[in-house]
């Protein structure tokens, strides 16, 4: 009774394709009529209009009238006269692999071929790729029962194999081997449907011979699936050859029929293992599988030009993947079937082991853009579609032991290395090669930032927690060399076409994955520092190598040397963090600023400016943040506080000698800032440190106090202020952080002016009194040096609006009197400022001092012919004369 109920729904499942072949029989039917209809008008109007001919042409000969029969049947749009009559339908793509590859479109061969740069007359459009995907609709819509038939016997197969197994009916190897000869009964059906009738779009058997031998190809894969997973008849080597058959019976038949075959045997081949089910212990296994159908729709793809063939296999390779990482686990495996499946993506369509790609790329289409629109062809879009694909999933797979993760690594740096070479014969491929390039990195970066399973344990073996006899582990190790063959793959790759770009990639590679080593996983903790600096050093070495081969073999274009140059600088930099104390480690940088300059000066390479300029920054973050002001006044020696401070600011004066004729204005400008800063504070440092020295906290609470503390951000706004000359993108950037730092000096400035004033008496003593001999004392601390240092800055900050100039101008004049005046108070009061009531020689001495200043400014009003300063004179002599008469 169940092999009755068996056979039923066999029956059952065979009537949408009878019923498919007696509609599509009569569709047929009345197409024929149409075009014979259609025909027949046309031999009619000939005859109408040779009969109408003058008589004078009568002698003329003319040529016989065509028979019907011999008449072409390229199908020809219905009369107006006859609305009932349908439109014929095109004709299907041509069978033959020769005659394909003449026809334009994305896979067309001359395009893939090709050296020259691609046009639109090689590779339709956007609209014309949306008219095919239309038209892939339009057709399903029309001819939905193929597709349906198409399913049912392909299942029909895989469920006479499930229904075998819920009951019990025949043995296992039977049922295999009955699902099996199904299969092969359905794709022989389809041939010999082929043979005799054609399976083009005019044929009364259209479809059908697609249809049989795409269900026939899929109960062919269940079978084999079916062996291996349910029931364990065949190994692991039996069930790769059987499906290796199967694949190569779809290619074969590919070559023959329509897309339709090729879409029905790669979907149902994709489904066929989730609808098989069962339990395997070798479920990794279908990885394999699914790499293995994308392989054979790409190949089959790659004779026909049919392109939405290749994507439909990538996009079932992908997603099944993807299912089984869901369902069965296994980061590992599944990171080989990503790299898997973009390498066959690159190389199956050129059948061969080194790809060819024509140019251009993606990053050309994109940056450059020309008039006709330049495109790159289907091939170059398919790989970087696959490329993008597998680094992502090879980026964020996630596995469960060290080695999924640890394989995700080597995968991405076997795809960086192979496009490296192949980019040699393939220039369309050559800005693929940065994809997995950056993936690496990235993938170090989220390992570590997210302790992944290879970080975790590498960090479980730190010096404090494993045994002393037991050696550190090599991952850093080994991770840091695959960067480096990858650098040297590039700097190798670099003298062929974008030179520079392959060399600043090899300058790139290796040291951005020391960096995220170095930040994200903490080497030091557990192979030491002095052995991972060894290991930055050893990199350096390397790329000082790059940049004497380079600059020996460049003579004119030097960027390659500069940029190695650049990375070895950088490394060693890193070197130092790693094993330098504090203050040797501010000295080793100034040392690389004057090395970086020198460099320049000799090789003449303008990309050391962007040393420079990163050097500059990193020192003085280094003088002010860590290890800071704090270090500098209250833990560091004094010798070790003035060799910091003052050989970066010579460093930098130095830098700035040797660049002194050469067109460098952003590394100039940040020499003069970076070393005038540096100056500045390293007097800050000792005044600090000179007036502090025996004192308790109670210093902190003093008005010159207030301005030690407030002179670090005003230089640092002066020094944003000077480097807006630079302009750019950066320029807001360096306003906010002028202004930022301009208001936390106004504020300490402004506590020393006005309620810390030892005139203002506020706070008790100490604080108020002032120390150190006349003139050179904390009233210069406190309000000559910020006023010295405004006016001084004046001089190089023309670039300024003049209303922020005059600004700071005003301030600047604002301090020098407050200073003066306090001098000239301190004269007669003594140390103690606060007393009330003011001598008379001291009212006298505040004159006198208005009379010096008016005079001064009225000689070099004269002198320089300047009015505002005229004025400025006639101002401070008028305030003279009013103040000798209303208050002296």
């Amino acid at each position: 009774m169940d092999l009755l109920f068996a056979l039923v729904g066999l029956a059952l499942l065979a009537i949408p394709v009878t019923v498919g072949v007696l509609f599509f029989a009569t569709k047929a039917l009345r197409k024929r009529v149409a075009s014979l209809e259609v025909r027949l008008r046309v031999v009619e109007a000939a005859q109408a209009k040779a009969a109408s001919l003058p008589a004078t042409l009568a002698t003329v000969p003319q040529a016989a009238p065509i028979p019907p029969e011999k008449l072409s049947p390229a199908p020809q749009p219905a009369s107006a006269s006859d609305p009932t009559a349908e439109p014929l339908p095109t004709p299907l793509p041509v069978a033959n692999a020769a005659m394909a590859a003449t026809v334009p479109g994305p896979w067309s061969t001359s395009a893939i071929r090709s050296a020259d740069v691609v046009t639109d007359s090689h590779d339709p459009p956007l609209g014309a790729h949306l008219a095919r995907a239309s038209a892939l609709g339009d057709w399903l819509m029309a001819n939905w029962i193929y597709a349906v038939s198409a399913l049912s016997l392909a299942f029909a197969g895989v469920f006479f194999v499930q229904y075998g197994v819920e009951h019990g009916l025949l043995p296992p190897a039977l049922r295999v081997l009955a699902a099996l000869v199904f299969g092969a009964a359905l794709v022989g059906a389809g041939e010999v449907i082929r043979r005799r009738s054609g399976d083009q779009e005019g044929a009364t058997t259209a479809y059908l011979p697609s249809t049989f031998s795409g269900a026939g190809l899929v109960s062919m894969f269940a079978a084999v699936l079916a062996a291996r997973q349910l029931y364990g008849l065949i190994g692991v080597e039996a069930a790769f050859a059987g499906l290796l058959l199967v694949a190569a019976l779809a290619v074969v038949l590919g070559w023959f029929y329509g897309p339709f075959l090729a879409a029905v045997g790669l979907i149902g081949a994709g489904a066929a293992p989730f609808v098989v089910g069962g339990s395997s212990d070798a479920a990794y296994w279908l990885y394999a599988y699914f790499a293995l159908i994308a392989a054979a729709g790409l190949l089959v793809d790659t004779v026909r030009r049919w392109a939405w063939v290749s994507v439909l296999a990538l996009v079932i390779g992908y997603g099944s993947a993807g299912l089984v990482m869901m369902g069965t686990g296994g980061a590992g495996w599944l990171a080989l079937c990503l790299a898997a499946l973009a390498i066959l993506a690159v190389l199956v369509p050129c059948l061969g082991l080194t790809p060819d790609h024509a140019a251009p790329t993606l990053t050309e289409t994109i940056l450059m853009r020309k008039s006709p629109p330049v495109r790159p062809v289907f091939p170059v879009r398919l790989a970087a579609g696959a490329v993008g694909a597998s680094v992502l999933g090879l980026v964020l797979v996630e596995g469960q032991a060290a080695a999924d993760s640890l394989m995700a690594l080597f995968c991405l740096a076997g795809l960086t290395a192979a496009l490296t070479l192949w980019s040699r014969r393939a220039p369309g491929l050559a800005d693929l090669t940065a994809l997995p390039a950056i993936g690496f990195v990235a993938r170090l970066v989220i390992e570590g930032e997210s302790h992944g399973p290879l970080e975790v344990q590498y960090r479980a073996a730190m010096i404090g927690l494993r045994l002393p006899e037991v050696a550190a582990p090599t991952t850093v190790t080994l991770l840091l060399a695959l960067a480096l063959v990858l650098s040297v793959l590039a700097a190798l790759r670099s003298p062929a076409t974008y030179r520079a770009v392959w060399a600043a990639g090899a300058a790139l590679l290796a040291p951005l994955a020391a960096v995220a080593l170095e930040v994200f996983w903490a080497p030091s903790d557990v192979i030491g520092a002095y052995p991972w600096a060894l290991h930055v050093l050893a990199l350096a070495g390397v790329m000082t190598v790059f940049a004497m081969r380079f600059a020996r073999a460049d003579k004119g274009d030097m960027r390659r040397a500069a940029y190695a140059a650049l990375s070895a600088l950088a490394l060693i930099a890193l070197a130092l963090c790693l094993i330098a104390t504090k203050g040797a480690l501010t000295l080793a940088l100034a040392a690389l600023v004057v090395v970086a300059a020198a460099l320049d000066r000799r090789y003449r390479l303008p990309e050391m400016g962007w040393f420079l300029q990163a050097a500059v920054i990193g020192i003085s973050y280094r003088l002010v943040i860590d290890p800071g002001l704090i270090w500098a006044i209250d833990s560091a020696a004094l010798w070790e506080v003035v060799a910091s401070y003052g050989g970066a600011a010579a460093a930098m004066a130095l830098a700035l000698w040797l660049l002194r004729d050469l067109a460098r204005l952003s590394a100039r400008v940040f020499l003069e800032s970076g070393g005038a800063a540096s100056a500045a504070l390293l007097v800050n440092v000792l005044l600090t440190r000179w007036l502090t020295q025996g004192q308790n906290a109670d210093w902190l609470a003093s008005y010159w106090s207030a301005t030690l503390n407030a002179m670090p951000w005003l230089i640092l706004a002066l020094v944003q202020l000077y480097r807006m000359r630079l302009g750019g993108v950066l320029g807001w950037f360096r306003i906010a952080i002028a202004v930022v730092a301009g208001l936390l000096a106004l504020s300490g400035i402004g506590l020393a002016v006005l309620p810390l004033n030892p005139v203002a008496g506020l706070i008790g003593p100490p604080q108020m009194l002032v120390f150190g001999p006349l003139v050179l004392d904390t009233l210069l601390v406190a309000y000559g040096l910020p006023a010295a240092l405004l006016l001084a800055a004046l001089t190089r900050l023309g670039h300024l609006p003049r209303w922020l100039r005059w600004g700071l101008g005003g301030a600047g004049c604002g301090l020098s009197a407050l200073y003066v005046g306090l001098e000239i108070r301190r004269y007669w009061q003594g140390d103690d400022l606060s007393r009330y009531g003011v001598m008379q020689a001291e009212l006298y001495s505040y004159t006198v001092a208005l009379m010096l200043l008016g005079a001064g400014l009225l000689y070099q009003s004269v002198a320089r012919g300047h009015a505002g300063l005229r004025r400025a004179a006639m101002g401070v002599i008028g305030l003279t004369v009013a103040k000798v008469f209303l208050i002296d």
